[in-house]
């Protein structure tokens, strides 16, 4: 259910069905048990969250945050986000590149698009940097504000917000090379520590903090599973939804066995390493 409390006139919008998470089946069984697949199924269940970067309209992925070298990918986003909801999955997470780096939403025709076309839950980040930007999103489509400069860089304006439309509205990210911050698109390192900074949103009851490890973004190595089971053993209340370097199932195992609450799939998903039907969704009535 919607959180009753929207950016100043704001119409309500349709309520969307929102989706609790995915199930991973992870087949861990004899070769001859697994050919029928039923009786060796574990479900490990965890949000398993399609992740689009945008860039002049286009979907585009970084490596390790650098602008100056990116892959664009062919697929219109519109027709992908369709293909999304047509297999089952029901979020969806854009982070606006352009927005992150000129702090001003750029790609909010994209988000507009989806959002009328689709049934999707749709977290958006990108450009967020104030209450009329929060509320544009927010009419374009967004269901979750999607912040990470603004909670770094202008902390009591961001407990403003918190304050105004309730925790459960925002996933925090926090985007770390060497467990240190990096903000406006991961242009600007700043020296804020990881661990100082969610001790701060704790404080402000933020419960789902995506984390991703800017050196391993784009590169399909594996995520920074150190990094994350260390959050994980100080903030065991947190819901950390983790990003960086996922490329095959076995990342995402590995990732719910150590208590991630999900993982964003970005150029995993684009370059079909780990193909729709590894995943079933269940929602919440």
């Amino acid at each position: 259910m919607k959180h009753p409390v929207r950016p100043p006139e704001t119409p309500p919008r349709p309520q969307k069905q929102i989706a609790a998470g995915f199930v991973i089946f992870s087949y861990r069984c004899s070769p001859a048990a697994r050919r029928s697949r039923v009786e060796c199924m574990r479900p490990m269940i965890m949000d398993i969250i399609p992740s689009f970067d945008l860039m002049g309209g286009r979907l585009v992925r970084l490596r390790q945050g650098n602008f100056d070298q990116k892959t664009e990918y062919p697929d219109d986003p519109l027709e992908l986000a369709k293909k999304l909801e047509a297999a089952g999955i029901r979020q969806l997470h854009i982070t606006d590149l352009d927005g992150a780096r000129d702090g001003a939403m750029r790609n909010n025709n994209v988000l507009a698009l989806i959002g009328a076309h689709t049934n999707l839950h749709i977290q958006y980040g990108g450009g967020l940097r104030s209450i009329p930007s929060l509320k544009q999103a927010w009419d374009a489509g967004a269901d979750v504000f999607s912040v990470g400069s603004v909670a770094v860089l202008a902390p009591d304006e961001f407990r403003a917000w918190v304050d105004k439309f309730g925790p459960e509205r925002f996933l925090v990210g926090a985007d770390v090379r060497d467990r240190k911050i990096a903000v406006n698109g991961w242009v600007r390192q700043t020296e804020m520590d990881l661990f100082t900074f969610l001790d701060y949103l704790a404080g402000l009851g933020i419960q789902r903090v995506s984390v991703t490890d800017i050196s391993r973004d784009g590169e399909l190595g594996g995520p920074a599973v150190d990094l994350f089971e260390d959050i994980i053993h100080h903030y065991p209340s947190l819901s950390l939804v983790a990003g960086g370097g996922i490329s095959t199932v076995s990342d995402l195992e590995t990732l719910a066995d150590i208590g991630c609450g999900g993982a964003l799939v970005g150029k995993a998903l684009l370059e079909g390493k780990i193909p729709l039907e590894y995943f079933r969704v269940y929602s919440k009535v």
